[in-house]
């Protein structure tokens, strides 16, 4: 069977390519901001002449970016026409909305039977035109094998009757109507356009007379240009040369030729919307009821309030249609306006908006055209106020690039953006955390370029050959920044720490103590050289915000992390190394409250003796250490009280039981008799002291509560 695609000649394919071929060079990129958070502007600029298209090609997922920031335009006065571009419908689901249906790549016989009833000239070989009236399948028998084939035939009303023509013996179909014949090659077309999955074509309509100057801007993805440094260090009063590069890459669809390019460092907020990609909403299906045929029915006379209330509502609504409604109005016409009035409930409001009354033809009215207008501007005045204000966000610089740059796409560049001599210090470099034994090489790098240089890798000459590879955060122009590049194995440092601990105050408010701890740290750096070179070593100290510096006064500089101290350390001599020595000295101070009333006697006898504490603090703690040893022996005393009283009445309980087994006449009975009398008198006895000494724990207690409470020692 022949199928559609032997239809599409290989002219009609260059005929759709053709144009987006010459388009492309219409409007060169003559200007680039590239952006260090991932985009970058791109600017077309040319010329057009009259009624002009202009076509550009984008990946497919850029489409989104251009949809969202594309900038059109027409500098010599010309407009802007629509903006088309190829839908990311679905394949399938566009194919079908064409008028010949090509999503199922059907056979020749299938395609025919679509368009049944059109007229077609048909080459079989010879010429024949008439109408299609439809495909029949036929079974044919093929001799001398004897097997059954299908075959399709194209049966036609022509002017010399109806004509069944085999679909094999034709060569050429041609349709006589337009329309059909033009659906049948924008299917085609779209086929085409939907093998290049990889970048879809955007048409640009400039309308106007003459040579015009045209310009295209937008918005797309670009890799993040990056910077990187050289720093050759001079002698030691010498400057130090500078040298950056920017690195990026053209990754776009156009070469750059000879193009305007600025490089910024910042971070613009940029997200991609999907604009691309069709949405449809899902609606509900709604089958209309249907309803089985109903007798006339026949309805009771109503009662006259309901009347009367029948006439009030009808009142009410000639009173709401306003002028629409005169009096003695026909009853039709205040039905058509009540409908008109419900179907249409936001007309007057617009209306009223618009400046008029609603009614075209009166003096203040409008037509209907200009007052929906005048509503749509009103709403759109009235619901738009302005939000964002101006003003510097972050770091924000740029290198704008003074010869013109040409770069093919998919090529990569290195642009010199830095190349002057700047102020640098060598130093050493120490931090614990980084290396426990050795400071690192480095130098103070102070940024007197008036340039802002972008963060990045730097590469250091000293001495005419490699030294190391070091990294720079942002930096300002005039700023300072330490930079490392390589381990001094000349310098070597011995930390220690030790730590102090005592009390700064002391005070009693309400049976609490309140005590002011002071922590003194001390950590010792002593700073070994066997150069042959004085040195200056950059201590890099942990800082804390709970600590408080107290030696050395000050540092070199303050980090929200760091302390930096610099220490000259002399050159070795006769082969000695040479000392240096810094002591970082802080200090912790933090408040204590401790309950006096529930702590042992132990720890209360303590800080009675420590002599850290003012004297009357330590006499009334002493006092209470006294209160606390009566409460503490009373109690004792009371604990054993009941000991005596829980073990005697064991005793007492165990009695009775012998008692019952003996005879109350003899001698044993009544000796234990006399025994469980004795143990009755003990109890009482006990009973009566405990009661005696839980009155006296109790007054000890309240008495020891009321002396603490009643402290105030500042």
């Amino acid at each position: 069977m022949k199928t559609l695609a032997c239809m599409l000649s290989m002219t009609t394919i260059l005929a759709l390519l053709a144009p987006a071929l010459a388009a492309e060079a219409n409007l060169p990129v003559t200007k680039v901001t590239a952006f260090s958070s991932g985009v970058a502007y791109y600017e077309h600029n040319g010329k057009v002449t009259g009624d002009a298209e202009v076509l550009l090609k984008f990946k497919t997922d850029q489409i989104n970016d251009i949809l969202k920031s594309l900038v059109l335009m027409d500098l010599s006065g010309g407009g802007i026409g629509e903006v088309s571009y190829a839908s990311q419908e679905p394949l399938a689901r566009a194919l079908k909305s064409f008028g010949v249906d090509i999503s199922g790549n059907p056979t020749m016989g299938q395609l025919l039977d679509q368009i049944r009833g059109s007229d077609v000239t048909v080459m079989a070989p010879d010429k024949v035109s008439g109408k299609i009236l439809g495909v029949e399948s036929r079974q044919q028998q093929i001799l001398p094998a004897n097997i059954i084939v299908q075959k399709e035939y194209l049966n036609l009303a022509s002017a010399d009757g109806l004509k069944s023509i085999p679909l094999e013996s034709i060569s050429s179909i041609t349709l006589a109507d337009e329309k059909l014949n033009a659906e049948l090659t924008k299917a085609l077309s779209l086929l085409v356009e939907s093998r290049d999955t990889n970048r879809k074509p955007v048409q640009i309509n400039f309308t106007g007379t003459g040579e015009r100057a045209v310009r295209v801007g937008y918005i797309n993805e670009a890799p993040i240009w990056k910077t990187s440094y050289r720093l050759v260090l001079g002698e030691k009063d010498k400057a130090a040369r500078l040298q950056g590069w920017a690195i990026l890459e053209n990754t776009s669809d156009f070469d750059w030729d000879k193009v305007d390019l600025t490089l910024v460092a910042g971070r613009p907020i940029s997200f991609v919307q999907d604009l691309y990609t069709p949405l449809y909403v899902p609606r509900p299906v709604v089958r209309p009821e249907l309803y089985s045929s109903l007798r006339p029915q026949v309805y009771e006379e109503g009662m006259e309030q309901d009347a009367k209330s029948l006439s009030e509502l009808s009142r009410r609504d000639d009173i709401r249609l306003g002028t629409a409604l005169k009096d003695g109005a026909a009853a039709p016409n205040r039905m058509r306006a009540a409908k008109a009035m419900a179907a249409a409930p936001t007309a007057a409001p617009a209306m009223m908006a618009a400046g008029g009354t609603g009614k075209p033809g009166e003096p203040n009215g409008m037509p209907d055209r200009e007052a929906a207008v005048a509503a749509d501007k009103a709403a759109l005045e009235q619901g738009v106020q302005a939000i964002a204000a101006g003003q510097s966000v972050g770091e924000l610089f740029s290198y704008h690039i003074q010869s013109p740059v040409t770069l093919p796409r998919r090529k990569s560049a290195m642009l010199p953006i830095v190349n002057q001599d700047v102020q640098t210090r060598k130093v050493s470099i120490y931090n614990a955390a980084v290396l426990p034994k050795n400071p690192l090489r480095g130098v103070w790098l102070t940024n007197d370029t008036k340039l802002s240089l972008l963060a990045g890798p730097v590469t250091v000459f000293d001495a005419g050959t490699y030294a190391g590879d070091a990294r720079i955060d942002n930096l300002a122009p005039g700023e300072k920044r330490l930079l490392s590049y390589a381990i001094d194995l000349e310098m070597a440092v011995d930390p220690s720490s030790t730590s102090t601990q005592k009390i700064a105050a002391a005070k009693i408010v309400k049976g609490v103590l309140n005590l002011t701890r002071r922590d003194e740290f001390t950590q010792t750096y002593v700073l070994k050289n066997k150069a042959d070179a004085a040195r200056t070593v950059v201590l890099e100290h942990p800082r804390s915000n709970a600590r408080k510096l107290l030696s050395p006064a000050e540092p070199a500089e303050k980090t929200p992390t760091m302390y930096r101290f610099e220490v000259e350390v002399p050159a070795a001599k006769d082969g000695k190394a040479a000392e240096g020595k810094l002591a970082v000295v802080e200090e912790q101070v933090y408040s204590q409250t401790i309950a006096i009333l529930p702590m042992d006697v132990e720890s209360l006898a303590m800080y009675a003796s420590n002599q850290e504490i003012p004297q009357k603090v330590r006499d009334a703690l002493a006092e209470a250490v006294k209160r606390k040893n009566q409460l503490t022996d009373a109690q004792r005393e009371l604990d054993q009280t009941q000991q005596h009283i829980t073990a005697t009445q064991g005793e007492r309980a165990q009695l009775p039981q012998v008692m019952n087994a003996l005879d109350r006449t003899g001698q044993a009975y009544k000796t234990y008799e006399k025994k469980l009398m004795d143990i009755e008198a003990r109890l009482d006895q006990m009973q009566k002291d405990q009661a005696t000494q839980t009155a006296k724990v109790n007054d000890l207690r309240k008495a020891l509560e009321d002396y603490l409470m009643g402290l105030n020692l500042e």
